[in-house]
């Protein structure tokens, strides 16, 4: 079953599997969208990218084409996110603040990552499974870690 809202703009192509919820936003032609997936609105996709299963893709989030994301990726918008205002009251969307978050073309992000709002993931970078992303990652760079931390570039010819 999936749960793809009349709001969703898909290009050419796009493969969807089973379980998602996604609302909101938009996915580049020939990419593929595993299993248990949510995609909220305003996320952009590019094409030929690959989301694999159990990934939360939140508001805000911003993916270039030809990106690899792992299984259970998770991203961040927010950067100081509470249940409540001061008053006790729940929070709105009034109350907080989205952070845009950037992938840029050809990153590989590893499985079980989680990547901080505010932060970009440059070029052809690769992300380290299980890495914890708190701040910009330059383009070429492999990086790993809680939090991530480079390991080394990235030669022209890999």
């Amino acid at each position: 079953m999936k749960k793809i809202a009349p709001d969703v703009i898909l290009g050419k192509g796009v493969k969807i599997y089973d379980f998602v919820n996604i609302y909101g936003c938009e996915i580049g032609e020939s990419s593929k969208i595993g299993t248990f997936v949510e995609i909220q609105k305003g996320v952009k996709i590019g094409k030929n990218c690959k989301v694999s299963s159990h990934t939360f893709i939140c508001e805000g989030v911003h993916i270039k084409d030809e990106v690899f994301v792992g299984h259970n990726v998770t991203f961040i918008n927010d950067l100081y996110p509470r249940a409540t205002t001061k008053n006790g009251a729940l929070q709105t969307d009034e109350d907080w603040n989205c952070v845009p978050t950037h992938v840029e073309r050809r990153a590989s992000i590893g499985s079980s990552v989680t990547v901080l709002s505010g932060v970009t993931i440059g070029e052809n970078a690769i992300i380290g499974a299980g890495s914890v992303v708190t701040r910009d990652v330059p383009p070429n760079t492999i990086v790993a870690g809680n939090p991530a931390k480079t390991i080394r570039k990235i030669e022209e010819e890999e």
